[in-house]
């Protein structure tokens, strides 16, 4: 059963080491001063405790503010001497990185030199200026010296250097304070928390409960806070947050307030935050990170998602009209249960056009209860390589290989190529489940933009070791030049080969200079390739022969196909023929799967109703059976 501390003085109590405080009930207590460092608190309860600093701790903390505050009474003397205690902050922090004891040796010195210094800024002021103006010097110069001296001296002891400079650094991206000042105040702000504030030190609160919680000097610093819950937590800004997703101030507002409506959140690390029933709608989350995040119950209402990262995060009773989901990242980790979703946009909106991609296709049908999840569950478990500058088609095969041959457990397979704009392709895979995609796409990438910058002579040593990637290669090549191209979906790494080349760096039919080859001299092609295969022996068993003469009459015949296309389309029959001659070869079945993989590809986009879409659906299952594939 949790302990019950619920309303009870505990300030400056110990439970550093405790295990026993997994659910347990603080609220309402008071926690100031207390260290909970290092303990198991997952799922405590927190709401309306009050954290921070005890009394006499409190008192001191007023008193450095008030002479702070003071010491702006002379801006002239504050720059000089301020410049001064940032030197002794700086060397400091530098010889920390290599030798505590340097770091302490150098606040001694470099302090002592301070005083030096503030004695003969005293001579100075006697000679030329008031008593009021000598005062005025000690104040604003003295004090600053002597909290940089003694902050500097704790924290070489107990403090992390590295989190004063993250934390000072985004204080100073958010546009509050100049970095040097930023850092002198999270010294200070370090030295007194770590002193007497509550302290949540590398503490576990998954699912801990700081609901309306008094938070100000209190110590988060390294702490698991996923899932916790910050729901009007008072005076969080001033509490140590390092290594937390709490670091980003638009961050800490969105936890405690819960709404986010139009606001941007774009390449912010939201992994684990507890958004749960937030006001999200209109608000963007492009390339944001909200893995194993609790959004349930959240509002996303033409949020704008694209390339979100989504992994093991929580879903359950979302809402997700009118979102955007371009190149989300949803895996079969991500909970869609009970999404309430009437349409979805599959891309960006833009002027021209406001409404992308959008699903349900037709604008008078909405996706009933339920639907939503069954029509996104096909892509959960794919990872999606998008390339965005010139696209290198040898690179990504060669690139594509190597990733596939590195990490076999992966299972690699290719599912789809898809067209994006003049140049850009979206290379779409299936993995195992469980697999890190982040790292195989980083890897990936790397791999693809060094290879992209070899000279075609050095790729041509690469492809020379292994023609399967020219197979790969022609693939993308296809991919680019029609609007989508899926392959077979169990078509893995290994049995991409056998593409027609015949001379070209294209695909088969298609020539570099994108002319197309005359139709009717393809077609005689095909018709001389289909007569050197043998008749069928049973007339109500068609063969290989008959069957690829039923698909050549149909691609001729068809209206919807393009010449392009058609042209495209013959040729694959031509390869199926040649491939024909031998047909339990298992390198002509490569090649005669490849090329059934490029119809289907072919076929894709054309109207239900396209007499070729049945010729398709029917033939084309029955000559992957007679070359032992079916």
């Amino acid at each position: 059963m949790a302990l019950d501390f619920s309303g009870q003085n505990l300030r400056g109590r110990n439970f550093k080491g405790r295990k026993d405080l997994v659910g347990a009930n603080f609220s309402y207590a008071d926690i100031r001063g207390a260290n909970f460092t290092n303990v198991n608190l997952r799922k405590a309860n927190f709401s309306h405790a009050k954290a921070g600093l005890q009394w006499h701790w409190a008192i001191s903390a007023a008193i450095v503010t008030v002479l702070l505050v003071s010491s702006a009474l002379s801006k002239s003397v504050i720059v000089a001497l301020l410049i001064a205690s940032l030197v002794v902050i700086s060397v400091a922090l530098v010889a920390s990185r290599y030798n505590w004891a340097v770091a302490l040796t150098a606040n001694l010195v470099l302090t002592i030199a301070g005083f030096i210094a503030l004695i003969l800024a005293l001579i100075i002021s006697a000679v030329v200026a008031s008593p009021v103006s000598i005062f005025n010097v000690v104040l604003v110069g003295g004090v600053p010296i002597v909290l940089a001296f003694l902050g500097f001296i704790y924290i070489a002891v107990f403090g992390s250097r590295a989190a004063i400079i993250s934390t000072a650094r985004a204080r100073v991206e958010a546009g509050i304070v100049p970095f040097s000042i930023a850092v002198a105040d999270e010294c200070l702000k370090t030295a007194i928390i770590n002193t007497g504030g509550t302290s949540f030190r590398m503490a576990d609160l998954t699912d801990a409960n700081f609901t309306a919680a008094m938070l100000k000097n209190t110590n988060f610093g390294s702490a698991n806070v996923t899932h916790a819950c910050w729901l009007q937590a008072q005076k969080l800004d001033f509490a140590r947050v390092y290594a937390t997703y709490l670091e980003k101030p638009q961050v800490r507002e969105l936890v405690i307030t819960g709404q986010g409506q139009n606001k941007n959140f774009d390449d912010l690390s939201l992994r684990g935050v507890n958004l749960q029933a937030a006001n999200l709608v209109d608000a963007s989350f492009i390339n944001a990170d909200l893995s194993e995040a609790n959004l349930q119950d959240a509002d996303f209402s033409r949020a704008k998602l694209k390339q979100t990262q989504l992994d093991g995060t929580d879903l359950t009773g979302a809402t997700l009209t009118g979102a955007y989901i371009e190149d989300w990242g949803i895996t079969n980790t991500t909970k869609l249960h009970g999404v309430r979703c009437e349409y979805i946009f599959m891309r960006l909106p833009t002027k021209q056009d406001p409404d992308p991609l959008r699903k349900p296709d037709n604008k008078q049908e909405v996706f009933a209860d339920g639907d939503f999840a069954d029509f996104i569950k096909p892509i959960f478990d794919t990872l999606d390589l998008y390339h965005n500058q010139g696209v290198d088609p040898r690179a990504v095969a060669i690139a594509f290989k190597n990733l596939a041959e590195n990490h076999p457990e992966a299972e690699l397979e290719i599912v789809a190529m898809e067209k994006r704009g003049e140049d850009k392709i979206l290379l779409r895979a299936k993995t195992a489940a469980g697999s890190d995609k982040s790292q195989l796409s980083a890897e990936y990438f790397d791999d693809y933009n060094q290879l992209k910058a070899l000279s075609q002579s050095q790729q041509l040593l690469l492809v020379e070791k292994d023609k399967r990637i020219i197979s790969l290669e022609n693939m993308v090549d296809t991919a680019l030049k029609q609007p989508k191209f899926y392959t077979q979906g169990d078509t893995n790494m290994s049995d991409i080969s056998g593409i027609n080349i015949q001379g070209s760096s294209n695909v088969s039919g298609i020539a570099g200079n994108n002319s197309i080859a005359n139709l009717g001299t393809i077609s005689g092609n095909v018709s001389i390739a289909l007569n050197q295969l043998p008749d069928a022996t049973d007339a109500e068993k068609p063969g290989i022969k008959e069957l690829l003469s039923q698909l050549q009459d149909a691609i001729i015949q068809s209206t919807y196909l393009s010449e392009e296309d058609k042209a495209e389309a013959l040729e694959q029959v031509n390869s199926l023929a040649e491939a024909g001659k031998n047909p339990q070869e298992s390198t002509k079945q490569k090649t005669a799967k490849t090329a059934i993989t490029m119809l289907k590809g072919i076929f894709t986009g054309l109207p239900a109703i396209a007499s070729l879409v049945e010729a398709g659906n029917k033939l084309l299952p029955a000559i992957a059976k007679l070359f032992g594939l079916g």
